[in-house]
């Protein structure tokens, strides 16, 4: 019993600290945030870890004054209780301590908000439109070229594809390259999401919303809108391939030729689809 008790521990052991090949998708029986891809992902582990520990101090403490009053002051070692109702130290403790720790939490957390806005010097810009029910990506640095970016469909998934993750055409981003992200949308509020970049950031009509990534390392990446946009929000995927930078050129070089240029403007008339074939009813502008 004691061998299979510590066999048990060790393969939870295993399952918790040994990572997949790839963490830049969800995965069956994961534990944690998926693996940091970019500069700002590593702050926010980071930061997530040391909230971690202090919150598990917290609980300890907690739980140890809990077990010490049962104990202390249970009703065989009281018979008579106690008519004490106010401790002055007490209570300014526990409502001072408190507000320290806050206080204190605020800091790296406000440093952390201030980098992963700070998106100043940036080497390049894509622009990500949130539409129902797909992106619309543009390139305005490489030649002003765009692309839509539909999910593809159960029947025409492939081998190594990701089911309900995968779309027909995947943002290329260079590694190591500063890359500045606005997004807005052309009809309701969508969401950029991308965990492994530590990017979650709303795509709202009429307004353009920034942020940045620098990838660290290559590797193809998913994320998904991550706001209650109709019923086609569980199909719009994100898909960022990051590779090398004489990759990334080649990829542009193509990319000019195959996408037709941007249109400047993102209230044009639309189908409403969540795959590329498929139609669902139109949408109209608002001049209509």
């Amino acid at each position: 019993m004691a061998r299979c008790v510590r066999l048990a521990a060790l393969l939870g052991l295993s399952l918790i600290l040994v990572p997949g090949a790839w963490a830049q998708q969800p995965g069956a029986w994961r534990l944690g945030l998926q693996e940091a891809a970019t500069p700002v992902m590593e702050r926010v582990h980071a930061f997530h870890n040391q909230l971690l520990v202090l919150i598990t101090l917290i609980v300890l403490f907690v739980l140890g004054l809990l077990v010490y009053v049962m104990w202390r002051f249970s009703e065989k070692r009281n018979p008579v209780p106690s008519k004490v109702t106010h401790n002055t130290l007490i209570e300014v403790l526990w409502t001072a301590v408190p507000v320290l720790i806050l206080v204190l939490l605020a800091i790296p957390s406000f440093r952390l908000l201030y980098f992963t806005d700070a998106s100043v010097d940036a080497d390049m810009t894509i622009k990500a439109i949130g539409r129902q029910w797909y992106w619309t990506y543009e390139y305005p640095d490489h030649g002003d070229f765009a692309f839509d970016a539909f999910i593809v469909p159960d029947e025409e998934i492939k081998e190594g594809q990701v089911r309900l993750l995968e779309a027909d055409n995947r943002v290329v981003v260079p590694v190591g390259v500063k890359v500045r992200l606005i997004t807005t949308s052309s009809d309701v509020l969508h969401a950029f999401a991308m965990p492994a970049f530590g990017i979650k950031i709303d795509s709202v009509p009429g307004r353009l919303n920034e942020t940045w990534f620098e990838v660290n390392k290559a590797g193809v990446y998913y994320g998904q809108c991550s706001e209650l946009c109709g019923t086609g929000h569980g199909f719009m995927p994100i898909v960022i391939e990051a590779v090398p930078e004489a990759q990334f050129n080649a990829w542009v070089a193509d990319a000019r030729t195959k996408f037709a240029a941007a249109d400047d403007s993102i209230l044009e008339q639309r189908p409403m689809r969540v795959s590329a074939a498929q139609f669902v009813r139109p949408t109209y502008s608002h001049e209509n």
